[in-house]
């Protein structure tokens, strides 16, 4: 196992590879088809480099973990605002979540539709390409990049254009309380319709799921003043019987969704699919599977029968399916991401040429 101790030797060791590698952050997110190459650890480039909390700003090298992160800034009542899941029980795994990985993956949980995702919280990267070359936001060596948004293309590339090797946030402070209204079961259809009204009152709503036992969830964040005040006028907005939860129980309730407790230890495998909330109720009924809905219903986890290509057997829909968990040898039969159109795939294939010319970090894992 290739493990550097900082950025210039992860850029030696890239320099002077003479074969594929294989990209691990901290072994958490064992998503895509299997890479055959040699091991790249980033976990000894670990440490926060800044933390400037009047500015609402951290820098932490790649290979830090996630929860050295969460608990500095804890202390500063300070979080990042993309709420990244904890996918080891889903996944069967028992690494150490570090930031890179995070950002490798663009993680992102429920309160992506109030805060956004985790490229939209990221602020500058440091990696290094399939070349060796460091490369940092907003310059580089070669010419032939400029005017690419790197931090963008590097949330969510699964190291496949570079291994980051730092990277910078902005943050959010930690709401003084929260609450959930928790609704009885429910079909789809009715599921979203209803998130979709909470989302659209002026409640700022930054949790909308339904779980896999079909009650719906929205969750509220503030001042605790306000908190009561808003819960209360959503429910009133929206009708019926609701459950309140508050507090632990409140959070407890989107940590489950969020590292999608529900199918961690079940067996079968996890597809993650990205469409419009409209068009969710149409595809959870064409999946016929147990499914938690999240963002609104924009985006479903399904568990389905191992070896499904579920993707398939859904038809034509606008979106994303992403097989998640599975194995080896289902992820090497079925595309893990979404087949691009043929445009696409040129431009992502010319990305991949560009930053990584001799096609060794990660090859094939998203192809």
């Amino acid at each position: 196992m290739l493990r550097p101790e900082n950025e210039q030797d992860l850029s030696e060791i890239i320099r002077g590879a003479d074969g594929a590698l294989r990209i691990i952050g901290g072994g958490t997110r064992g998503v895509g088809r299997p890479v055959a190459g040699e091991v790249l650890e980033t976990g000894a480039m670990s440490g926060i480099s800044l933390y400037e909390p009047g500015a609402l700003t951290l820098v932490a090298r790649a290979g830090t973990p996630l929860a050295e992160v969460e608990e500095v800034l804890a202390s500063e009542g300070q979080r990042l605002p993309f709420e990244p899941a904890d996918m080891r029980a889903l996944l069967g795994l028992s690494g150490t979540p570090s930031i890179g990985g995070m950002v490798a993956a663009n993680a992102s949980g429920p309160r992506r539709v109030q805060a956004g995702a985790c490229r939209d919280s990221l602020i500058g990267v440091r990696f290094v390409d399939g070349s060796g070359t460091i490369v940092k936001n907003g310059g580089r060596v070669m010419k032939n990049v400029t005017g690419y948004d790197l931090v963008k293309l590097m949330a969510g590339s699964w190291g496949t254009l570079g291994v980051l090797s730092e990277c910078s946030f902005k943050l959010l402070p930690v709401p003084e309380a929260q609450a959930t209204l928790l609704s009885d079961a429910m079909p789809a259809a009715e599921a979203v319709a209803l998130m979709s009204r909470a989302l659209g009152t002026p409640y700022e709503v930054s949790g909308a799921a339904r779980r896999a036992d079909g009650r719906v969830g929205l969750r509220i964040e503030g001042f605790a003043q306000q908190v009561g005040y808003r819960r209360d006028k959503l429910r009133e907005a929206l009708g019926g019987a609701w459950e309140v939860l508050e507090g632990a129980d409140s959070a407890g309730f989107w940590r489950d969704i969020r590292d999608l407790r529900a199918f961690a230890g079940q067996g079968g495998d996890v597809w993650r699919i990205s469409v419009k909330p409209s068009d969710a109720p149409e595809l959870v009924a064409r999946a016929y599977c147990p499914v938690v809905m999240d963002w609104g219903g924009g985006l479903i986890w399904a568990l389905c029968d191992e070896g499904r290509d579920l993707r398939a057997d859904m038809g034509s829909f606008s979106g994303h399916a992403t097989l998640i968990r599975a194995s080896e040898a289902t992820r090497a039969r079925l595309p893990v991401f979404q087949p691009e159109p043929a445009a696409v795939a040129a431009l992502a294939q010319g990305l991949r040429a560009r930053f990584d010319p001799r096609g060794i970090l990660n090859p094939g894992l998203m192809g």
